[in-house]
């Protein structure tokens, strides 16, 4: 009887083993399952994230180009709003197909640059520079050569227009701005001429043969600016005038 009791008590030992293997074997296979999938899981999640970097990197870099272009064509094209730069300075604003009696300045009135409108500055737009004349006389040919504008004399070509003043006669400021400082030049045969240089948002002139009164500061168009001085002595027959040259080198002529 004793012994029967101690073979079941035995087998049912073995029993329970065989049954707790079994679970533990059970459970690790599902354990290994679960981390199989979750590491599925992460490598998709991970390949479309990388996916969905790739892909949204050229629309942005395309956008980024897009703009830059659209912001330089906007930088190309400002341009002023109204036309007052130009009415405030005594022009008008009209296509450049028109004829202006005067000069053109450029970026002074509204509109597309299709439409080519510039600012035209009429003649007379500056006053007399020799005090007690009626008018602003350019130099005629003398024994010295000729005064007017682009006229043949040394070895090239005249850059200036010489107007007929005084000797010893006030210069005045043809129009409103500020003294630059002293200017000087010399000529094809070694002789130099002082002046100086007067500036104002539109132009910019050098006025040479005079004697300024002084080379800073603001001035008031018709104001006092210096004298002529007297040229005889150095070069006979010659008609005593001051010379007025534009700084960019072009016709002062339509504003004299």
């Amino acid at each position: 009887m004793t012994m029967l009791l101690r073979v079941c008590l035995i087998a049912a030992l073995l029993v329970c083993y065989v049954l707790l293997s079994c679970a533990s074997a059970h459970k690790r296979r599902r354990g290994e399952e679960f981390q199989g999938a979750d590491k599925n899981t992460d490598s998709t999640i991970k390949v479309k994230r990388n996916y969905t970097r790739a892909h949204d990197r050229t629309p942005k870099a395309e956008t980024a180009r897009e703009e830059v272009k659209k912001t330089g064509s906007k930088k190309m094209s400002i341009r002023p709003r109204s036309d007052t730069g130009c009415t405030k300075l005594g022009g008008i604003c009209q296509s450049k197909r028109f004829i202006c009696q005067g000069r053109y300045l450029k970026d002074k009135c509204s509109g597309a640059k299709t439409q080519n409108r510039h600012c035209c500055m009429p003649v007379g737009a500056w006053s007399v520079l020799c005090a007690g004349h009626h008018n602003n006389r350019v130099r005629a040919c003398d024994a010295q050569g000729c005064g007017a504008f682009n006229s043949k004399g040394g070895k090239g070509f005249h850059k200036a227009v010489d107007l007929v003043c005084e000797d010893y006669g006030v210069v005045n400021a043809p129009f409103s701005g500020s003294l630059a400082g002293p200017v000087s030049q010399k000529d094809s045969g070694g002789n130099q001429y002082d002046g100086l240089k007067l500036i104002s948002d539109v132009h910019c002139v050098k006025i040479f043969n005079i004697r300024p009164f002084r080379y800073i500061g603001l001035v008031a168009q018709g104001e006092p600016l210096g004298y002529v001085l007297p040229l005889q002595e150095r070069f006979s027959g010659i008609t005593s005038h001051l010379e007025l040259q534009m700084c960019d080198g072009t016709d002062p002529s339509p504003l004299i």
